[in-house]
């Protein structure tokens, strides 16, 4: 058991490094659209992946010291509260989403996500800033919806992938060991 719980916090921190990587990346392209804020959020990828295949907590834990770090390494302390809010607000839909959906579509649960991504990144700039910045709601909406489209559509194909080639099972057992140790009568 304790070798499992290894297990578990490795796959978490090669997770988070692999969403700080991702992130890295993402941040180096110039944006695709001359909008302030939309961009495509790959390392979203890495989060969803745990709310379906893993437990929700692990979820958190890795969207929270994903933002923290790539926060801290961006330089940017103040974006730290725009994504914190965000981050958190979309891990609750797509949770949510996935809880009621039972785990599809992915390319659905992965939209709710980035629309409420947005509706808690514009909630914090209306505080911290002015309520005329709700204006800019719809267009970050728009985005939301088509970037958690394709930020869906490459999870599940990743999810697939990893299924097939037995990598998804290895996974999901290091999470579920103790509810199969339960079915299997090991208690």
């Amino acid at each position: 058991m304790q070798s499992n719980k290894i297990k578990k916090i490795v796959l978490l921190s090669l997770l988070t490094s692999l969403a700080l990587i991702i992130f890295t990346i993402e941040s180096a392209i110039p944006p695709i659209v001359p909008i302030q804020g939309i961009k495509l959020g790959l390392a979203n990828v890495i989060t969803l992946f745990l709310v379906l295949n893993a437990d929700k907590k692990s979820a958190f834990a890795v969207l929270i010291v994903r933002i923290i770090l790539a926060s801290i390494f961006a330089g940017q302390a103040i974006s730290m509260i725009y994504s914190l809010c965000g981050g958190i607000f979309a891990l609750i839909a797509m949770c949510i989403a996935n809880y009621i959906l039972k785990g599809k579509p992915v390319w659905f649960i992965s939209t709710a996500g980035a629309v409420f991504h947005n509706i808690g990144q514009i909630g914090v700039a209306v505080i911290l800033l002015s309520r005329q910045i709700i204006l800019y709601l719809p267009y970050l909406l728009i985005s939301g919806c088509i970037t958690g489209v394709l930020i869906g559509l490459l999870t599940d194909f990743t999810t697939i992938k990893m299924k097939n080639s037995g990598l998804l099972k290895k996974f999901t057992d290091v999470f579920y060991y103790k509810q199969k140790e339960k079915e299997n009568g090991n208690d």
